[in-house]
């Protein structure tokens, strides 16, 4: 009995000393930070592209207000085509904006409008050209000497089948919006969620607003989302946020997206949810810029319609 404990015990403390004999320092190389431009690219059926342009940050660098100003990029040159049209992108201002435009601007910043036309916050607007369903949009940017290309395509809209409210679980006036949709049968659709209030200048996206049909593709199924509005009440009773109220008046926006502007959208989404957590999966945001930028260019193709909470 007590050899076998001895053999035991050698046993052990041989492969106990070879796991500390084979362990070794590893140095990871971090390369450094280099500075490359963002952009922020959008087109939608029957409205003007619209492109923002910006400086990445240092991870290390001081965050405030005044170094999210600085970070904007004016005095480039913006174009797009579909093709046939070409048309170079005017840069408006917010200390510079056409009348009228003040309170879309700022609910788009969300930066007060007596803030807002104080501050030089700068996009690049299309106003010879409106996005098209079934036309493909390049996008070229100019600036400092280098150029950066990108493709988007807008797609034919997916409808919803129907779109309701239902109060949930033990609430009698509280629910989430609801909707019934028959995916098209065909790889890579996705799509993205936005609703708003009726009377409100922009629509908000929910906390997971981009999915695609890789597990329903060709199939009908019901889905339900969350109200992003009650979140922005400071005033609201938290055992409510999330849901809308009974007689609420919302519009309801679904767009269809491209697969390469689906998986920036799923990968950035995946990098702010994990909020530094150091135990999640580390996630390189893809982006469909060539040319050495960070962001995405992208064609939106809605669907939209009016549910009243009842």
């Amino acid at each position: 009995m007590e050899f076998r404990i001895l053999i035991r015990l050698f046993t052990l403390s041989f492969l106990a000393w070879n796991v500390v004999s084979c362990t070794k320092e590893v140095q990871i190389d971090i390369p450094g930070y280099k500075d490359q431009m963002v952009i922020d690219g959008s087109i939608e059926t029957g409205q003007p592209a619209i492109v923002f342009l910006s400086k990445s940050n240092n991870v290390y660098s001081e965050t405030n207000f005044q170094a999210y100003l600085d970070g904007f990029i004016s005095g480039a040159t913006v174009i797009i085509s579909n093709g046939t049209e070409t048309d170079t992108l005017s840069e408006i201002c917010s200390d510079n904006l056409p009348p009228g435009t003040e309170e879309v601007a700022a609910a788009f910043f969300g930066i007060p409008v007596d803030q807002l036309v104080n501050l030089h916050l700068c996009a690049y607007v299309s106003f010879g050209m409106l996005g098209e369903v079934g036309k493909t949009y390049t996008l070229k940017v100019i600036h400092n000497g280098k150029e950066y290309n990108s493709t988007t395509q807008i797609a034919q809209a997916t409808p919803l089948d129907s779109l309701y409210w239902k109060p949930e679980g033990s609430f009698t006036d509280r629910g989430f919006s609801w909707a019934k949709l028959s995916d098209p049968l065909s790889n890579n659709d996705a799509y993205c969620w936005q609703v708003k209030y009726i009377g409100m200048p922009n629509f908000k996206k929910t906390f997971n607003p981009f999915f695609n049909d890789k597990f329903f593709n060709g199939k009908t199924f019901d889905f339900a989302y969350e109200n992003p509005m009650s979140f922005d009440d400071p005033n609201g009773d938290p055992n409510y946020r999330g849901y809308y109220k009974a007689g609420d008046t919302i519009v309801v926006k679904l767009s269809k997206i491209g697969k390469a502007e689906y998986n920036f959208f799923e990968k950035k989404y995946n990098q702010i949810y994990s909020g530094g957590n150091p135990f999640s999966t580390p996630t390189n945001v893809p982006t469909n810029i060539q040319g050495g930028a960070l962001g995405v260019w992208v064609g939106y193709s809605p669907w939209f319609d009016t549910l009243v909470c009842q």
